[in-house]
């Protein structure tokens, strides 16, 4: 995902025609490491995303939505207390460097102009969020507090003078010639993607590679002519965002003529960088959340796999419960044969339509009475145990079911989801019950999500078990639309329409099949019917319900459907 100094430089530039001059209206801080500023500019309200996620670290405009904590970290308390109500003047590049600093005029305690420095370093795991004082040049805060102990070159922390990262020593790709970046580059040694990174400030190995490709190894003089074209696509900011496909995602600025995959153009970098990392962020948050829950859920499941081969096992014995009964039958019959002592016996098996002999093993310790009762016993026990094992085959076959749904819960779950799901497995009692202070917790509604259809009709998704009994069986009305894949674990989906359109049904399918554990699947089945037909069975697992009267469409989910329908 190369972020890189060109993509900053892109950014940059737009970000600056967007918001300044621009009045910053709302600071928030979602998570540790994410903060989003709406600034109000040219008669608009842009939301602003600052995120110093070791992995997806961005600045961008966005359109998600966020889940604000009720109470504010201290950093964005910070950031209130000097931005709020400021003006957002120059946002700026620092050379080709994945820095960009936002300068901001307000006004201090006695009411005089005063300028500050909101600076974010783009740098993988290493990415900060830095609010500084223009005048005396230190650090007001920072999202990310780094000591001397884990930085020699600089402290990041509150009253210490902010100072830049180390230069690189590397040569800036607006201000170097062609035949200056080929003469250091060494031919011979091969490599010459790595080496382009090493030598220009701001190349990633994705863009150092399509100059590589666009030269085609040609001679020297095609190599200038290939940087210079790349050169000038960079000053002259003539950028073709797209995201690329293949294998993986990547995405940039510049044309790379040289990929084959699939290719989606956007007309800005910011609607670029939005949509490539929409949900991305978040999904890395739910992992980590859920990690252990996942775990618990997956042993859960393994365990029921092999109590499930156990009672095959078990089974597959039991049927021979009838062979058990004859032999204590031929062996009654026939216990004149039998002395005390005796291991077998041969005896006509007259079950037999050719009345073919027999032998039939016996306890030597025990009489033959005694070894036909054994029969009769183990008969017994078979035919009773055959009965109890096919109820836990279908008790098991159901916690199966019940796991495998939570899995695929947890793949399309949000942040708040998880502790709805966690929440479940203590009522259920998988898991232990939380204890309950003196003020008893409020009862929290679930909230479904909600979507709207081509034609303006409301959609609602249900992301776990709790969401969707509630939207099935409490929030719907009994002739509205209700559609979930067919025989494979996902979402409830209700359209709030009594008679909607074939389109909104067909977008409706295509929610409850990208929700579901199919969602990288084509053609999935999924079926729809009224609410009135839904029915949850006394007893049952939290989610489980049976339903009749259905029909059948088949959709290949899409996720750019799935954000045409959230947007």
């Amino acid at each position: 995902m190369p972020f890189d100094g060109i993509v900053t430089r892109a950014v940059t530039k737009e970000l600056s025609d967007l918001l300044v001059p621009g009045k910053i209206t709302k600071i928030y801080q979602p998570t540790d490491t994410e903060v989003i500023m709406t600034v109000r500019s040219q008669g608009k309200n842009q939301v602003l995303l600052l995120s110093i996620h070791p992995t997806y670290s961005r600045v961008h405009i966005t359109e998600d939505s966020f889940h604000n904590p009720q109470d504010a970290p201290m950093f964005c308390m910070v950031l209130r207390k000097h931005l709020s109500g400021a003006i957002l003047e120059t946002i700026e590049q620092n050379g080709m460097e994945r820095i960009i600093t936002f300068t901001i005029k307000t006004r201090n305690e006695i009411g005089d102009i005063s300028y500050k420095k909101l600076i974010i370093e783009l740098m993988g795991k290493h990415s900060n969020l830095m609010l500084v004082d223009n005048e005396k040049g230190h650090i007001i805060d920072s999202l990310k507090h780094v000591t001397i102990a884990q930085n020699r070159h600089r402290t990041v922390l509150p009253g210490s003078n902010y100072v830049s990262p180390p230069n690189q020593d590397k040569l800036n790709p607006l201000e170097v010639d062609g035949e200056t970046v080929i003469r250091k580059l060494d031919f011979n040694a091969g490599k010459l993607d790595s080496q382009l990174v090493q030598l220009l400030v701001g190349f990633s190995p994705f863009i150092a590679k399509e100059l590589v490709k666009r030269a085609k190894l040609g001679t020297n003089e095609l190599y200038m002519e290939k940087f210079t074209e790349l050169q000038e696509e960079i000053k002259h900011h003539q950028y073709t965002p797209a995201i690329y496909r293949d294998k993986k995602e990547d995405f940039h600025v510049l044309r790379i003529s040289s990929f084959q995959g699939e290719t989606e153009a956007f007309p800005t970098t910011n609607q670029m960088l939005d949509s490539f990392y929409s949900g991305k962020a978040e999904r890395d948050r739910v992992k980590q959340q859920a990690k252990d829950l996942y775990r618990f859920i997956q042993n859960e499941r393994d365990k029921n796999e092999r109590k499930l081969k156990k009672h095959a096992r078990t089974l597959k014995k039991a049927e021979s419960a009838e062979t058990y009964q004859k032999l204590g039958e031929l062996l009654t019959a026939n216990m004149h044969m039998v002395k005390q002592g005796d291991s077998s016996v041969k005896v006509v098996d007259y079950y037999d339509p050719e009345q073919s002999e027999i032998n039939i093993e016996l306890n030597p310790n025990k009489t033959p009475s005694e070894n036909a009762q054994s029969f009769f016993k183990t008969y017994q026990k078979l035919k009773t145990s055959k009965v109890k094992v096919e109820e836990e085959i279908i008790k098991t076959k159901e916690e199966l079911a019940y796991f495998d749904q939570l899995l695929q819960q947890i793949d399309v779950a949000g942040v708040e989801d998880i502790e709805e799901i966690r929440e479940e497995l203590r009522e259920e009692g998988y898991l232990k019950k939380q204890r309950i202070g003196r003020r008893k917790n409020k009862q929290v509604v679930p909230k479904p999500e909600e979507y709207i259809s081509s034609d303006g009709t409301t959609i609602l998704v249900g992301k776990n078990n709790k969401q969707n009994e509630y939207l099935t069986m409490k929030l719907s009305h009994r002739d509205e639309i209700w559609l979930h894949t067919k025989d494979i674990p996902g979402s409830h989906v209700v359209i709030k329409s009594k008679e909607p359109s074939e389109q909104t049904i067909l977008e409706a399918a295509q929610l409850a099949a990208y929700f579901s554990k199919s969602q990288g699947s084509s053609s999935v089945p999924v079926d729809y019917t009224k609410v009135r037909h839904v029915k949850k069975p006394n007893g049952s697992k939290p989610g489980f319900v049976i339903y009749d009267n259905q029909r059948t469409l088949y959709v290949t989910p899409e996720k750019s459907v799935v954000d045409k329908l959230k947007n």
